[in-house]
This record gives structure tokens, sequence and C-alpha cells, in this order.
């Protein structure tokens, strides 16, 4: 009996889901033109690919800049300690050195084992440390997204604009109707969060019910969002393009339903965004001038 009432708790609970999607996608039937994709999708996983994706952001350039560097120290240090162990074996078997030394310590060879692995940590936190504290210090920003995780969709806030939605996926029927193809189904949301390019774009991230994660790769942030607390995040995208992006905290059984879609767009683009959405205080948006609402409004 027990079993029958999780079964049809469950049950309703995967109609639910599926009728608030429909239900945003049909309320996105006008909106859906404006998601037909003129800008090129950049940040999306590639067949066969094992690298990172392309970096667009400061905090992605350096985070790959690191990256890159540790590939080179272990690769090294991976040859120097596969080298000595062939030459140990070649110069000391059995047959080559039938009577082997009897020392047990080398007090030069023990000092320098335990001091040069300290230079190499030591130089390795020269270049990480200071990157960690330029990802954690947010800069001044130039647009605020208060962004929260709920089981399962992503609310957005944009704190100096009044403008407030909430996206879930999107269906796999409704992909090509707003400018995505079939491969693109757990990537694309019924709402993509707008931003412009060369901004400085601060994300405070929190949870609504259990703990998530708003990550985007190809701008190197990945921000826990935790109920109760506020975190911070930055990017400064240098491309106009789409950027995908998932949940990456497993946070419960529609865990794998909860894309992110970041729009990159020119300034002129972003004002023309915030004027159809019926932003308030449009001239706290950055690159506002009356001359450039006029543009803005013709676009």
């Amino acid at each position: 009996m027990h079993l029958f009432k999780d079964l049809t708790r469950l049950a309703a609970g995967f109609g639910a889901f599926g009728g608030r999607v429909g239900g945003a996608a049909l309320g996105l039937a006008v909106a859906g033109q404006a998601l037909a994709q003129d800008l090129p999708f950049i940040g999306e996983p590639q067949p066969g690919g094992i690298a990172l994706q392309p970096a667009h952001t400061p905090v992605a350039e350096a985070s790959h800049w690191i990256d890159h560097m540790l590939m080179y120290i272990i690769a090294a240090i991976t040859v120097f300690v596969c080298a000595l162990l062939v030459w140990v074996i070649v110069a000391y078997n059995r047959r080559a050195n039938p009577t082997p030394s009897r020392f047990t310590h080398n007090s030069p060879l023990e000092v320098a084992w335990t001091i040069l692995p300290i230079f190499v940590l030591i130089f390795i936190g020269s270049f990480t440390v200071p990157a960690l504290f330029r990802d954690q210090t947010m800069p001044l920003a130039d647009v605020t997204i208060k962004i929260t995780g709920n089981q399962w969709n992503w609310t957005y806030e944009y704190v100096d604009h009044g403008v407030e939605f909430t996206a879930y996926l999107l269906p796999r029927e409704d992909l090509e109707a707003n400018g995505y193809d079939q491969s693109q189904y757990l990537l694309a949301a019924d709402e993509q969060v707008v931003v412009p390019v060369g901004r400085n774009v601060v994300v405070q991230v929190t949870g609504s019910d259990v703990i998530h994660s708003w990550t985007i790769p190809a701008f190197g942030v990945k921000q826990d969002a935790v109920p109760g607390r506020l975190a911070q995040a930055w990017f400064n995208v240098d491309t106009p393009g789409i950027y995908f992006g998932q949940c990456s905290e497993l946070c419960g059984q529609e865990h794998a339903y909860m894309p992110i879609v970041v729009r990159a767009v020119p300034e002129a683009d972003y004002l023309a965004w915030l004027q159809e959405r019926g932003a308030t205080n449009l001239a706290a948006a950055p690159g506002y001038t009356e001359a450039a609402v006029q543009v803005a409004s013709n676009n």
C-alpha cells in the first residue's frame, strides 16, 4: 500500500513538472521567435571532445593557463620518476648487480627529495593563490543578477532593473521552434540569461530548497547554490554567443533537467532586451544613453 502511494506521488510530481514546462513553453509562443538563435553556439560540448571548453572570460583563461602549467609539471615529474625506475631496474637487478650495497640512509638525497617538492609547491602557489583571490574578489558590477536554484529550475532576478523570470528545461518538441536542434536537448532552456559582452556581470547565487550548483564551463564559473547563503561569482564575456551550462550538484530526481543558457550580446541588443522585458531604471544599464535607447528601440 505504501509503495502504491509513493508511486502515485511520484507520477503526480512528474505530471506537475511536465505541466510547468509545457505551460512555460506555451507562454513563450510569441517570445519563442525572439529566442531563434542569430548568434553562434559557442559554449557547448563537442562530439569526441576531451579538452576543456574554449575560455571566454578572464576567469576561465586564468584557470586554463594554470591547468596547462600543472600538466607540464605533472608530465615532467612522471617522466623523471619513470626514468629513475627504469634506471634502477636496468642497473641494479640481480644479474647486473649481484652484490647489493647495504646502506640505509643518504642524508643529502633525503634532504633533496624533501626540499625540491616544497619549491615546486611554492612555484605553483605563486600562480594559483593570486588567481584565486582575483576570482573571489568581485569587481564593480555593470550587471547584477540574483540566481536561485530550485527543484528543478533556475530563477533569475536582474537586481537593478526589476526583471525576473524562471528558466525551465525546453521540451524536446519545442527545440526547433526556438532555434535549437535535437542534439541540444537537456542543454536548452525556455529562457535565456542575457548579458552584455565586455561588461562585468556579478551573480549572487543561492538555493531555495537543497544545494544546487550554477555552472558555465566556458566562463570558468561553478558556484554552489546553498539555501540560506548568498554566494557570489563574476564573469566578463569576450565574445557574443550562446553558452550552455547545467546544474553540477546532485539535487534530486530531476537534477539532469536544470539547464542554463546564457546569451552574450552587444550592449545595444542588451538594452533592447531590457526594454522588451519592461525593465525599470533603464538608466542603470551599461552603455545607457538616450541615443543608445533610441537605437535599441529601432532594432
